[in-house]
């Protein structure tokens, strides 16, 4: 069965990670969820559990600092949120299981913000789109394009969800 690793991260947006959790579950794909510490949470709370950007709480399968073998998936995806994608950017963890991903020609999914990830992970130049309030931090480095979806190679970008 294909499988997906999913990041989320406080302040990830809900809709970016749960409803492309659930239609790649309905599509067959065996996804896990691993949660990407930003090491200044608001609230103390577990380590699996992520306050989206809206305050819906999200129960993450596992730490991604716990996984085992993050390479071994057939599909990394990355949701937005501003400060969930700050996160996930920031973190060099992620950013080299985003190089690795797109080295190795495995898919690799981001949304909305989430496309920083991109740009810190030093993906080479390729076309891709985000949401519209990171476009500054992305023009110059790749070949932005304003499409709702950008498939390059292995590399899938939106700019979010319904857009």
């Amino acid at each position: 069965m294909p499988s997906a690793l999913i990041l989320v991260a406080n302040g990830t947006e809900e809709m970016e990670f749960v409803i492309t959790y659930d239609v790649l579950v309905r599509a067959g794909i065996d996804c896990t969820s691993a949660f990407v510490s930003d090491n200044a949470s608001a609230f103390p709370t577990p380590s699996s559990v992520v306050t989206c950007s809206r305050g819906v709480k999200i129960i993450a399968d596992i730490d991604l600092r716990d996984l085992e073998k993050p390479r071994e998936y057939d599909a990394l995806i990355i949701p937005g949120g501003a400060q969930g994608a700050e996160t996930l950017s920031g973190s060099s963890v992620v950013q080299q299981l985003v190089q690795d991903y797109y080295k190795s020609g495995k898919l690799v999914g981001m949304i909305c913000a989430g496309s920083l990830v991109a740009l810190r992970a030093s993906i080479p130049r390729t076309a891709i789109t985000s949401h519209p309030s990171v476009k500054n931090q992305l023009q110059n480095d790749f070949d932005y394009k304003e499409d709702s979806v950008v498939v390059s190679n292995n590399l899938i970008t939106s700019r979010g969800p319904g857009k």
